[in-house]
């Protein structure tokens, strides 16, 4: 069972080097600011280690007996609960083929030997930053309700908020974890991140078209935001919501507020947050003339009858 540490103020080093020197060198230079450090003279003790405890970054030789750095880091980084530590990489190699195999293993820098405290203190001080911040984003989005997840280019699944998950577990009968994008989506994943988000067009899951995707933008180097909403097939007609000067998705919104359903329950249902169906009403309220949702519920309510 691995144990949480983020209650403690000081951040946690894993310095993984088969190198005395170099374990000698980093954990004084680690110690001196101010974090707490953790050693493994290979990658079969560093795995050991991170299952007891979980870094907040790691320093990993690429080069070592055994299970090599590379082959360490994809490992670690299989676990999603090690998706957002930082690994820098060290190695006397400087070759591109070797930097380019650190960052496909799922590293986010690389120092090279003779390694120079200054500088590899500022790294870490800006990978420990990123970190915090991506963090604090995806526990915003949780905390919002919204329908988000990110998946890599070949479809994996790399993290998702709960209403997500669930919706995605629901759809796919196992853990959302093991959800995979279908050879049809990745090719619309493609398509969207060619023409870019605002352009898009939105792709229904297979075999549940009620589920559609919405290509928000890449976040990160292979990691894609998408975004899921449960299309409900309600809305005004189309003739009402143009002779209105209602946009689509305000139809939607107005239909589901005729039959009774709160801002957080409407949000749910069209994959929004809260906030941005309040932003959809305050326009729907313009554009109808009137002041507040009942006024707005009845001529919704008027027009679906005109019209059926």
């Amino acid at each position: 069972m691995r144990m949480n540490i983020e209650s403690k103020k000081r951040d946690v080093a894993l310095v993984v080097d088969d190198s005395p020197e170099t374990l000698r060198l980093l954990t004084d230079a680690l110690d001196g600011a101010g974090m707490t450090v953790m050693v493994a003279l290979d990658g079969a003790a560093a795995i050991r280690i991170i299952d007891q405890i979980t870094p907040d970054i790691i320093l990993l030789d690429a080069v070592m007996p055994g299970i090599d750095g590379f082959e360490t880091c994809r490992r670690l980084k299989r676990d999603a609960g090690l998706a957002n530590v930082p690994v820098i990489f060290m190695t006397g190699l400087a070759d591109t083929e070797h930097i380019v195999r650190g960052l496909e293993a799922g590293g986010v820098d690389y120092v090279t030997k003779p390694i120079v405290i200054e500088e590899m203190l500022a790294r870490i001080r800006v990978h420990l930053g990123n970190a915090r911040l991506t963090q604090s984003a995806r526990a915003a989005l949780d905390v919002s309700g919204r329908f988000l997840f990110a998946v890599d280019r070949q479809g994996n699944l790399l993290w998702a908020t709960p209403q997500a998950q669930k919706l995605l577990s629901d759809h796919h009968g196992a853990q959302a974890d093991d959800f995979v994008l279908p050879p049809s989506l990745l090719q619309w994943l493609e398509q969207a991140r060619a023409k870019g988000s605002s352009k898009s067009q939105a792709a229904s899951l297979p075999d549940n078209p009620q589920l559609r995707l919405y290509y928000m933008g890449e976040t990160a180097p292979n990691e894609f935001l998408l975004r899921l909403s449960r299309e409900s097939g309600t809305a005004l007609p189309p003739e009402f919501t143009s002779e209105l000067g209602l946009t689509t998705r305000e139809g939607e919104v107005l239909a589901w507020l005729s039959k009774g359903k709160t801002n957080r329950d409407i949000a749910q249902i069209l994959g929004l947050s809260p906030r941005t169906v309040d932003k959809h009403l305050e326009q729907i309220y313009a554009k109808l003339g009137v002041e507040n949702r009942t006024a707005a519920a009845a001529i919704a309510a008027n027009a679906t009858r005109r019209n059926s």
